[in-house]
């Protein structure tokens, strides 16, 4: 059982892609449910995937990851940095916490490396740095409470303030002081988190200075932190188009959560369909057990379908150790086929549905996937997601383009992105019980009767000229 629940109640989004501004609620105002769903839905191109990445990157930070190179140009040009801000609830045993992680990502020359191209010209290399972190947190236990404020605020030439936090953190020793002043300018060249760094956390644990009066609140900011670490390695999971692109090209990324009773595997698999895979004996039995999880599921969603392991023997590996050498088939109608002929969006089902099985059954776990409704019949689609929602009990976070969803689940559940850059996420107001939201959707659309405009309208007529003057270019 674990010894805490994270959720993330919301999230703001400021100069990311092209989102100049952007605040979306993960709680259902509506009804109280025990899951967390929310729906993204909008036109192409409208800051949907930016949510997704803004998971992506609480997922990095947490896990005290590099942040990739990439994420220095998602910063919008016309600003300095981009502003990301999560709020949580967490709970640990009888406490109640609610915290607040913000922090800036400001794109910068990378010093670590000096280029020269053939001309003998610098070439710049940039690299996305994370700085000006801030956790907050209030608390509620049985014998005291806390007000929301400060914990780490690393916006300072310190280690970082409130000076009170730091000396009940990390104790006033002056070795660890510099250490942690060095790791503090380290983590920021190599596009990490300091405040969720290995050397803060390992500082905290070592800190035993802790008494009378001080000791339990120690603990708590201890707990806390720990929890958010731990929900960022084991309890968060993002799934962007990377996965379909890799599925296309014949390859199988599963993404799994494992666990019964004491022994458990959290991980993420790629597998090769259009050949035999050798993978080390460990990873292999996990597999086995995942699938024989997933099977359960599986047969219901498509009837009569299950994926096996074909265990073509076993190899040694370069390290020594010994390896399985495996491939994945589908079986279906007693028909045994190699998995890779499978249409891609039973692939897709296959390799997110381990997951959404720790949706359904498990409160401390999120997971966020992008264009969810990729290859994925509709019907199906709003089916699975209807069932989620009804006794579910994690927290789901998706982007579709299919509307089917908005049919089956409650509305509070989803979200649209609108054509305002300052206001790029709102929920539908005006929606009567009695409204299709599918169709009240398409209806404002046409009529715009939103404060914001959910859709840049296009023109059918000159779209067609402008396909008939595109051919005039070719000669067709």
């Amino acid at each position: 059982m674990n010894r805490s629940i994270v959720r993330i109640k919301s999230i703001s989004i400021t100069n990311f892609k092209n989102v100049t501004h952007g605040e979306l609620s993960f709680e259902n105002s509506r009804k109280p449910y025990r899951v967390s769903i929310v729906g993204l839905y909008g036109q192409n191109g409208s800051g949907k995937t930016a949510l997704i990445d803004a998971m992506q990157l609480l997922k990095l930070t947490l896990t005290g990851q590099p942040v990739p190179v990439r994420f220095a140009d998602y910063i919008s040009v016309d600003a300095e940095f981009a502003t990301i801000r999560y709020e949580f609830k967490v709970e640990i045993f009888q406490t109640i916490y609610d915290a607040i992680y913000e922090f800036n990502m400001k794109k910068e020359p990378d010093m670590s490396t000096q280029n020269l191209d053939f001309q003998g010209t610098e070439n710049t290399k940039y690299i996305a740095t994370i700085f000006d972190e801030v956790l907050s947190c209030s608390y509620m236990a049985e014998e005291a409470k806390c007000r929301m404020g400060t914990l780490i605020n690393t916006r300072t030439d310190e280690v970082f303030l409130p000076k009170t936090k730091y000396n009940i953190i990390v104790g006033n020793d002056k070795a660890t002081f510099t250490d942690l002043l060095v790791d503090k300018k380290m983590t920021a060249v190599t596009s990490r988190s300091f405040v969720f760094s290995k050397k803060l956390l390992m500082a905290m644990q070592q800190n035993n200075k802790n008494k009378g009066k001080d000791l339990l609140e120690f603990q708590r900011y201890q707990a806390l932190l720990e929890a958010l670490v731990t929900f960022g390695n084991y309890e968060l999971f993002v799934i962007n188009t990377t996965n379909s692109g890799l599925i296309s090209m014949n390859a199988l990324p599963i993404s799994f959560k494992y666990q019964v009773k004491s022994i458990g595997a959290v991980g993420n698999l790629m597998l090769p369909l259009n050949e035999a895979a050798t993978i080390p004996q460990e990873a292999f039995e996990v597999v086995q057990k995942v699938i024989l999880n997933m099977n359960v599921v599986l047969e219901q969603l498509i009837p009569g379908l299950t994926i096996s392991i074909r265990n073509l023997g076993t190899q040694v590996l370069e390290n020594g150790k010994v390896g399985n050498r495996i491939q994945l088939m589908s079986l279906k109608n007693n028909k045994e086929i190699p998995l890779q002929y499978e249409s891609e969006g039973i692939k897709k089902i296959i390799s997110i549905l381990q997951l959404l099985i720790v949706v359904y059954n498990q409160s401390s776990i999120t997971v966020a996937i992008d264009e969810l409704d990729a290859g994925v019949f509709e019907y199906l689609l709003g089916e699975i997601l209807r069932i989620i929602s009804e006794k579910g009990k994690g927290q789901l976070i998706f982007t579709s383009h299919n509307l089917r969803p908005l049919e089956t689940i409650d509305r509070g559940f989803i979200a649209f992105t609108t054509t305002n850059p300052l206001n790029r996420y709102i929920r539908m107001s005006n929606v009567k019980d009695n409204n299709n939201l599918r169709d009240f959707y398409y209806r404002d659309i046409v009529l715009g009767e939103q404060s914001e405009e959910v859709y840049d309208t296009t023109n059918n007529s000159e779209i067609a000229l402008a396909f008939r003057e595109a051919g005039e270019l070719i000669g067709s």
